[in-house]
């Protein structure tokens, strides 16, 4: 018989999955900690926890030794984690010229991982072939229990439907129109699938595990094939009515500039994007430089390479002002491949920002680069499936 909604059944689980989403956010978080984060009490958050570290849901951290971590001596302090050896998830991240497949615990360690270097864009059989076999065959290589995978996040590179997650029509992903990634891959693994845009999936990867740690209100931009963001506002991955927000690189930046895939003139994406940055240096280096050539220039202190990337840090800053003024997030993380020349363009982005914006929201805002490389979006697919696979736990 299903739970009222009003009962006290049905709210005792849904602070479970509080508990439960807390934990996963953080990664190791006391009860005390628990309690401060999510405003139930102390005595609620006691009980919730003794019930799930009896199911095997979670299970309290030890240090380096084996012994159960508490300085202080007190059961309270004990820090807790989402038990690992409960379960494992598989993450995807679909890029435009390759795929990486990753396979991690329920805590969000990696198990292990794969990646293939296809023309994703025009090859979707290909691409969900290769999906499907990898993760069964890397699941099979880790020595897991497959019956205990609880399912597969995939990371798109392309706007999403919030409701049914698949592609937007018109779709940059021409060829791939009309195709359910979900159900596909559904059919082929066995297991449930979640699918989401790429840099939303960043975004909740550095929220939940990386640089935007503590950071509620945030945005992640996303520098790579294609320019992108994710936010996170008030906790919440937010998509926008209809699933499309977070098109950063389709922000006019420059007024008569290249023509866009998206069909506009001077997106940021045309400046910025990877192969925008890379061919800046086709005069000087060649036609073949590669964003490690210019990482590798500016580690020589190459003049030419750090005003390249001092002026893309400044153009990406152009494209936030705004965006920073009406939302004020705590945070902006810089991630994708392009962030891998680091410092200048940091300091672009900074110093837009402290410029144009009022000082009252200027100061406030930290620019940081990203922890998690070019693993993020996959491990924001982790994110996206074990969110789901906790709700599963919590309600089997």
């Amino acid at each position: 018989m299903p739970e009222a909604p009003g009962s006290l059944t049905s709210l005792r689980s849904r602070n479970r999955l509080l508990v439960v989403e807390t934990v996963q956010r953080r990664g190791r978080i006391s009860r005390v900690g628990i309690a401060r984060a999510t405003g139930l009490s102390r005595t609620t958050v006691s009980s919730l926890v003794a019930d799930l570290l009896a199911e095997g849901v979670l299970t309290e951290a030890t240090d380096g030794a084996g012994h159960r971590a508490s300085p202080g001596g007190g059961r309270p302090a004990t820090p807790l984690t989402l038990n690992p050896e409960s379960g494992g998830v598989l993450g995807v991240h679909l890029r435009h010229a390759g795929i990486r497949v990753l396979f991690a615990d329920l805590s969000g360690g990696v198990l292990g991982e794969r990646y293939h270097e296809i023309d994703v864009d025009h090859r979707p059989d290909d691409a969900l072939a290769y999906v499907a076999d990898t993760a069964l065959d890397l699941v099979a290589a880790v020595g897991h229990d497959v019956g205990r995978v609880f399912g597969m996040g995939v990371a798109v590179s392309a706007p999403m439907q919030s409701q049914s997650h698949t592609l937007r029509a018109p779709s940059v992903l021409a060829d791939w129109t009309g195709v359910d990634i979900a159900a596909r891959l559904r059919e082929r693994v066995g297991l449930p699938v979640h699918v989401g845009n790429d840099a939303n999936l960043g975004a909740l990867a550095e929220w939940t595990f990386g640089a935007g740690q503590g950071a509620d209100d945030l945005i992640y931009v996303m520098l790579s094939d294609g320019v992108g963001a994710g936010l996170i506002l008030g906790g919440e991955l937010y998509e926008g009515a209809t699933g499309s927000a977070g098109e950063l690189g389709h922000i006019p930046v420059v007024d008569g500039g290249y023509v866009c895939r998206c069909g506009n003139r001077g997106c940021l994406e045309t400046v910025v994007g990877l192969r925008a940055l890379t061919s800046a240096f086709t005069h000087t280096r060649g036609p073949d430089t590669t964003i490690a050539d210019v990482v590798a220039l500016l580690a020589a202190d190459d003049p030419g390479a750090q005003r390249v990337t001092a002026d893309a840090g400044r153009m990406v800053g152009r494209a936030l002002v705004g965006i920073c003024a009406m939302l004020e997030p705590r945070r902006v993380v810089v991630g994708g491949e392009v962030a891998a020349v680091g410092r200048s363009l940091l300091e672009g982005v900074r110093d837009t920002l402290a410029r144009q914006l009022p000082p009252s929201i200027g100061q406030e805002v930290t620019v940081t680069a990203g922890r998690l490389g070019d693993r993020a979006e996959a491990l924001g697919a982790i994110a996206l499936a074990t969110h789901s696979t906790s709700a599963h736990l919590l309600t089997s």
